[in-house]
């Protein structure tokens, strides 16, 4: 497609749809996993009421808890982004920069379905 056109087609549409939707499953499947392992849902055992010391491993569990907290508001914010593109999408505005108003690339789409910059306006910020 010529990148002056103003949008992507309807078949282009529904090929970037497809990507993003299997995109969405991996990320919430992830999301599932980081939540179930910070709030330790798969976890009945006793060993957060062993009377032995063992600080550095609870620092460390601590730690590893809170990385993933992280991990998982990372991986929230993806789906947001992601949810968004369906919405371009549905609205067929769906690989137009945000900042050029020029199509963004179909490769660069395929590696990141969620962006909303091409590459020259993505340069231009830095």
């Amino acid at each position: 497609m010529n990148e002056n056109t103003n949008r992507y087609s309807d078949k282009d549409l529904a090929e970037f749809k497809e990507i993003i939707l299997k995109k969405i499953a991996y990320a919430e499947e992830d999301l599932g996993l980081l939540k179930s392992s910070f709030k330790n849902d798969s976890n009945n055992g006793t060993d957060d009421t062993s009377p032995t010391f063992k600080a550095f491993e609870e620092g460390s569990e601590t730690m590893s808890k809170e990385a993933n907290v992280q991990l998982a508001i990372r991986q929230e914010k993806f789906i947001r982004d992601l949810k968004n593109a369906l919405i371009r999408i549905e609205n067929k505005t769906y690989g137009v920069c945000r900042v050029t108003g020029k199509l963004i690339r179909k490769e660069r789409l395929k590696l990141v379905p969620h962006a909303t910059l091409s590459i020259e306006a993505k340069n231009m910020q830095q």
